[in-house]
């Protein structure tokens, strides 16, 4: 079993231990923090949705994103993740949520964000805590350290701590 799998593996069994669902906003990773999730048997008692959202119009459609927040921060952006975690809080019920927003490359990158950059954000209720990353390696390497990292976000999240904090 892969590292992505047990990541996956350990949520479950910690969501199941509380009875809560999760759900995921993602962009850059183009749905594979849920497609990890649901490699997991049984998945369906704790993942509640996943929403892909790679143009910023569905960011704004599905997950009720701020239009103008693109303009002022850009899609990868700590506002834009934000709001898409709390987007996806409400629009699916769930307890805790992620949301994933970068430039995964070879093309998009900028002085500002370059190919790599990552913002992660988790959420459960009205509480989110954001995090920037800087990943190395090619489109692929970005989008697994993307997916680990946010993976490793929901256990903290989900026992109890505040991911990637102290």
């Amino acid at each position: 079993m892969d590292e992505i799998t047990q990541l996956a593996a350990a949520l479950g069994k910690s969501l199941q231990r509380s009875g809560a669902q999760v759900t995921t906003a993602e962009s850059c990773t183009g749905g594979g923090i849920a497609e990890a999730i649901t490699r997991i048997p049984g998945s369906s008692a704790w993942f509640e949705a996943g929403y892909v959202t790679y143009s910023n119009a569905q960011k704004t459609r599905q997950l009720n994103v701020p239009s103008d927040l693109f303009t002022a921060v850009g899609a990868v952006s700590r506002e834009v993740v934000e709001a898409m975690v709390l987007g996806a809080l409400e629009k699916s019920a769930a307890q805790f949520a992620v949301a994933v927003s970068g430039v995964a490359g070879p093309d998009g990158g900028s002085q500002d964000k370059p190919v790599g950059t990552v913002w992660i954000c988790w959420g459960s209720g009205k509480q989110v805590v954001s995090r920037r990353w800087q990943f190395d390696g090619d489109r692929d390497a970005v989008r697994r350290q993307t997916v680990k990292a946010a993976l490793e976000g929901l256990i903290q999240l989900a026992s109890g701590e505040i991911p990637y904090r102290g």
